[in-house]
């Protein structure tokens, strides 16, 4: 597994992903299709480019979902029962078709699940960065990861 487990996160931990991904203009309308988000700044050019953005911008929780997984075969890959919750999640510039998003990740706090002795609950902040280096997407995302297994003895 390339995750890591509870016990491998400690606060103050920061990994950055070698993982990058470019966007594509597919991406973006694909998303926008699927989710039936019609906002004219992701689906509509000539509307676009009168914005002080010049062109269309990608779908913000597509990008929010990409840094996501672009952490997951660092941090999460066959490691978490589940994300619990996302917050503080800000959008400090557009991302476009053709940037190239890469992640980051810091352990903020960690403490033992109340009700999975198994389990414990980690606190990340994750931040995307365009190939400029410029954070596009910051957010800290809450997991139920999974504890190392202990070696069964026979």
């Amino acid at each position: 597994m390339g995750g890591k487990y509870f016990e491998e996160l400690p606060v103050g931990a920061t990994f950055k992903h070698k993982l990058g991904r470019t966007v594509t203009e597919m991406d973006n309308v694909l998303f926008c299709a699927l989710t039936l988000n019609t906002q004219p700044l992701h689906i509509n050019e000539d509307y676009a480019a009168q914005t002080e953005f010049g062109a269309r911008i990608v779908n913000g929780l597509f990008t929010l979902g990409l840094i996501v997984g672009l952490t997951v075969s660092d941090l999460t890959e066959g490691t978490i029962v589940a994300n619990l919750g996302y917050e503080r999640v800000v959008h400090p510039r557009p991302v476009f078709h053709g940037d190239t998003l890469y992640a980051e990740s810091e352990v903020l706090e960690t403490r033992d699940s109340r009700s999975r002795p198994e389990c414990g609950v980690v606190r990340l902040k994750h931040i995307g960065r365009n190939q400029r280096g410029e954070s596009v997407l910051e957010f800290e995302r809450s997991a139920l990861f999974l504890r190392r297994p202990q070696e069964q003895t026979s």
